[in-house]
């Protein structure tokens, strides 16, 4: 009889708190995504594609949105529910998870993102748009456990996709206002006001 073992992978997993009360970062000890895209599942109709979002969904009744990224999953609950208790359970269940082995996304994600057509114009001032968002508003959003990505420029509005625990987070408008727009404004004159599209 064959015993021989498969080697145990080792699973390390801390938590980060956020600026959003109700989001908490949990950063595992390995890449978790092969692409830099965020994957965000606000609901649980949205993570029909996505096991590791879909079980937590329907693990914890009080988890409202799940987001992963690279090396982390963040994931936000309700009001009703305090981080003391939730932290270590879910915690747990994601570490038991990636110790499976399990699939975090049934399907390889298409390596486009979801930029609207309108990111045609102007092409010039988006390269200086994108460039301004990778190097010093993704960092800092990716740090808080939530991504941004440019969804539009047109006539001096730009207009991004905020996913994880940005998305719904108290501090996300004076975030987006006094800073990410504060920098773009500073960076890019043409840039008259940046503003949420919804996800």
């Amino acid at each position: 009889m064959d015993t021989h073992l498969t080697p145990h992978k080792i699973i390390n997993i801390y938590t980060e708190s956020s600026p959003n009360p109700n989001s908490m970062k949990f950063v595992v000890n390995f890449m978790l995504m092969k692409d830099d895209l965020g994957h965000d599942f606000p609901d649980r109709e949205s993570a029909d594609e996505a096991p590791l979002a879909a079980a937590l969904f329907d693990e914890f009744d009080f988890i409202e949105r799940v987001f992963y990224m690279k090396n982390f999953v963040t994931v936000s609950k309700t009001d009703a529910h305090d981080w003391v208790e939730a932290r270590p359970l879910i915690s747990k269940f994601i570490k038991e998870y990636l110790e499976k082995d399990l699939p975090l996304l049934k399907e390889k994600e298409s390596e486009e993102p979801g930029s609207s057509n309108e990111v045609t114009e102007d092409s010039e001032i988006i390269a200086k748009i994108e460039q301004v968002l990778e190097e010093y508003i993704k960092p800092a959003v990716e740090m808080d456990g939530g991504a941004i990505t440019l969804d539009s420029y047109k006539a001096g509005v730009v207009k991004v996709l905020l996913q994880g625990s940005c998305s719904g987070c108290p501090s996300s408008t004076i975030t987006l206002k006094a800073g990410i727009e504060s920098l773009l404004k500073r960076a890019i004159p043409e840039i008259e006001t940046v503003e949420a599209q919804d996800v």
